[in-house]
C-alpha cells in the first residue's frame, strides 16, 4: 500500500495508461497495472506491479482486486482502430463495452466506488460546431465510438444504482512522449499523425499522405487538437484526487483549445528535426470534419487543470527524442 492508496489501472501498459501510471506514482499512489499486453508493452510498466489479465476474465479481475484492494479504477483498456471496428464490430462491442461492464461489476462487488474512464471526443461523431464541449450532442458514426459512448451510459447507470462516482475524460489526439524519455508512443500499425510524420523524417517511411488539401481552412488541410500525453496523465491524476475528496460524477473534455492543421504538424516536425518530410496529397477520407478543437474550460474551473506542454514544437520534440530511441532499438534488434 502506498501513501495515498492503490489504483487499479486497466490498460496501464499502453501509451496513455503507462504515462498515467507514472503520474500516479509521482502523486503518491501505487498503480496496479492490469493489462493483457495484446496492445500494451511490458517495457512500459516501470511502476510495478504488472498483473497480466484480460478485462473479459472476471475471475482474474476479482483475484487482483482481492489481492490489492484498490480504492479506485482507472480504465484505458479499449480496441481503438476505427477502420477495424467497421469490419469487425463484434470485437469492439465485446471488448470495449462488454469488458467495461465486467470491470464495472467487479468494482461494484469489490466495494470500489471511484472510477476514471478514458473516453474520446470522437463519440460526438460529426459535430455541428467546431469547438467541442461536454454539451455537444453525441452521435457516434462507427462501432469504436459507439462502444465508448455505451460505457459512458453504463457509468451513469451504475452511479444511480450503486453509488459509483466517476469522472469521464474525453479528448481527441494524444501526442508527444514522456519528457524524461522513459515511455512513449509505439503502435502497430501506427495510425497517429505525429509518429507517422516523424517516421517519414527519419526515413522509416517514404512519405506522408495528406488526405485532402481542399478544405475550407487556412492551408486547405484538416485541423485537429493535439494534447500532450503528460498533460493527459496529469488530468487523470487530478480526476482521482477530486474523487478522493468526495467529488460527484462528472464529464470533462480535454484539449489545448487550439487546433493544428496537418501541414502545420508537418512543418513543426521539419523545424524540430531539421529534415525535409516528403508528402503526397490523397483524396479526403470519408467522415473527416474540417476542424475539431476541444474546449477544456470546465476541467480548468473544476479540476484546476490546464495543458502545460501545448506548443507544437514541445510535443513534437519529445516525440522525436522518443522516436530516435525506437529507431536505435530497431537497428539493434
Amino acid at each position: 500500500m502506498s501513501d495515498r492508496g492503490n489504483i487499479l489501472v486497466a490498460g496501464g501498459a499502453g501509451y496513455i495508461g503507462s504515462n498515467a501510471c507514472k503520474a500516479l506514482a509521482r502523486a503518491g499512489y501505487l498503480p496496479i497495472t492490469f493489462d493483457s499486453l495484446v496492445h500494451g508493452h511490458e517495457w512500459a510498466v516501470k511502476w510495478v506491479p504488472l498483473k497480466r489479465g484480460d478485462i473479459l476474465d472476471r475471475a482474474r479481475l476479482d483475484q487482483v482486486i482481492t489481492q490489492y484492494r484498490p480504492s479506485a479504477i482507472m480504465h484505458f483498456t479499449a480496441f481503438a482502430y476505427v477502420g477495424d471496428s467497421l469490419t469487425d464490430p463484434g470485437k469492439y462491442y465485446r471488448n470495449n463495452a462488454g469488458g467495461s461492464l465486467n470491470l464495472l461489476e467487479a468494482a461494484r462487488d469489490g466495494d470500489i466506488n471511484q472510477f476514471v474512464f478514458s473516453s474520446n471526443c470522437a463519440t460526438d461523431g460529426m459535430p455541428d460546431r467546431i469547438r467541442i464541449t461536454v454539451e455537444t450532442p453525441q452521435h457516434p458514426i462507427n462501432p469504436y465510438r459507439a462502444s465508448k459512448l455505451m460505457v459512458e451510459r453504463m457509468l451513469t447507470d451504475f452511479g444511480t444504482a450503486h453509488g459509483l462516482r466517476s469522472v469521464t475524460l474525453s479528448y481527441f489526439n494524444a501526442a508527444g512522449a514522456d519528457p524524461d524519455g522513459e515511455i512513449g508512443e509505439h503502435h502497430d500499425p501506427e495510425t497517429h499523425l505525429i509518429p507517422i510524420v516523424l517516421d517519414a523524417a527519419s526515413g522509416q517511411r517514404p512519405h506522408v499522405t495528406i488526405f485532402g488539401d481542399d478544405y475550407d481552412t487556412p492551408d486547405g488541410t484538416c485541423i485537429r487538437d493535439y494534447i500532450d500525453v503528460s498533460d493527459l496523465a496529469d488530468a487523470h491524476v487530478k480526476a482521482i484526487l477530486a474523487l478522493d475528496t468526495g467529488a460527484g460524477s462528472q464529464t470533462f473534455n480535454l484539449g489545448n483549445g487550439t487546433g493544428f492543421s496537418v501541414r502545420a504538424v508537418i512543418e513543426a516536425v521539419e523545424h524540430v528535426t531539421g529534415k525535409k518530410v516528403q508528402t503526397k496529397v490523397g483524396p479526403r477520407r470519408l467522415g473527416d470534419p474540417l476542424s475539431l478543437v476541444s474546449s477544456a474550460d470546465a476541467a480548468g474551473r473544476i479540476l484546476l487543470w490546464s495543458p502545460q506542454r501545448a506548443a507544437t514544437d514541445t510535443i513534437v520534440g519529445d516525440a522525436w527524442t522518443w522516436s530516435l530511441d525506437l529507431t536505435a532499438e530497431r537497428m539493434m534488434a
